[in-house]
């Protein structure tokens, strides 16, 4: 199908793109495309203007910071984080998503910003502890990802507001992460897909978070889980134990891929798998 018509701008700088977005009723940012496109093209979706920050080099890049923590632009793509992150499992949980051209196309930012109940990105930066970094002409704001997500294709980003990267602070020593998911096969979307990051404190587990997509009506932390496993020692049973928390408090989605008692279910055994990747074992 063919878009209902829209405004074009392409701004040469972030400012620009700040002045466009405060100044155009009912703009829409594009970058990669790869989400806004076809729901434009289905007529899921509209835009009076659409501002293309795809060129806008400062956005892109993955960068170490003073302190330890890490920021990655949003128009760092899926091919940059596998040819640039330090974090092995994140190349590797990267890798499974989509194919080629979505991997050399598709941003960091306008996965985020999209927030697909399914995608797999925000559940890894949740889990990695990420935060928004979020630009308009009234200033520079940082939201934690937990709480950014508020529901299916919906976040805390007002719609004059830009996102410029996602940043976090040092990972606990030792932290090892892992991800696992059921894909849905002809898409690779999740089903249901966890992340996470543990680190020990001698023989227990001082440090968990546990990040799950596919399950909810957006990517959530699993805070029952977290609980259940700091203090633990980790054993099989404590994290066959912790897992059984993995949707609490959720209203677990049921569509044609998956009725919500097997997700359910599913969001236990791939939490514990997760886990157990993370562990080592």
């Amino acid at each position: 199908m063919i878009p209902a018509a829209f405004e074009y701008q392409r701004p040469a700088s972030v400012d620009d793109a700040i002045r466009a977005l405060s100044g155009a009723g009912g703009a829409k940012v594009i970058a990669g495309g790869q989400s806004l496109l076809p729901l434009l093209k289905l007529r899921m979706a509209s835009a009076e203007t659409l501002v293309d920050i795809g060129r806008l080099a400062e956005l892109r890049g993955l960068r170490d910071l003073p302190d330890g923590g890490y920021e990655v632009g949003a128009l760092t793509t899926y091919a940059d984080i596998i040819a640039g992150t330090k974090l092995g499992w994140v190349a590797d949980a990267v890798q499974d998503i989509g194919d080629v051209q979505v991997r050399n196309r598709g941003t960091v930012g306008g996965s985020i910003a999209h927030c697909d109940p399914a995608s797999d990105l925000p559940a890894i930066a949740l889990a990695l502890d990420y935060s928004a970094v979020l630009r308009s002409s009234r200033g520079e704001r940082v939201v934690a990802l937990d709480g950014f997500f508020e529901g299916p294709f919906q976040t805390a980003m007002e719609s004059d507001e830009l996102l410029v990267s996602i940043r976090r602070g040092p990972l606990p020593g030792g932290a090892a992460g892992a991800y696992r998911k059921l894909a849905q096969r002809a898409s690779g979307y999740s089903i249901v897909g966890v992340a996470v990051v543990i680190a020990r404190d001698g023989g227990t587990i001082g440090h968990a978070r546990v990040a799950l997509t596919g399950v909810g009506d957006h990517p959530y932390r699993a805070t029952g889980v977290e609980d259940a496993l700091r203090g633990s020692d980790g054993s099989p049973e404590a994290v066959a134990a912790a897992a059984e928390h993995a949707a609490d408090g959720q209203t677990v989605n049921g569509d044609i891929h998956a009725d919500r008692e097997y997700r359910s279910r599913m969001a236990v055994v791939y939490t514990r798998r997760a886990i157990e990747a993370a562990l080592g074992r």
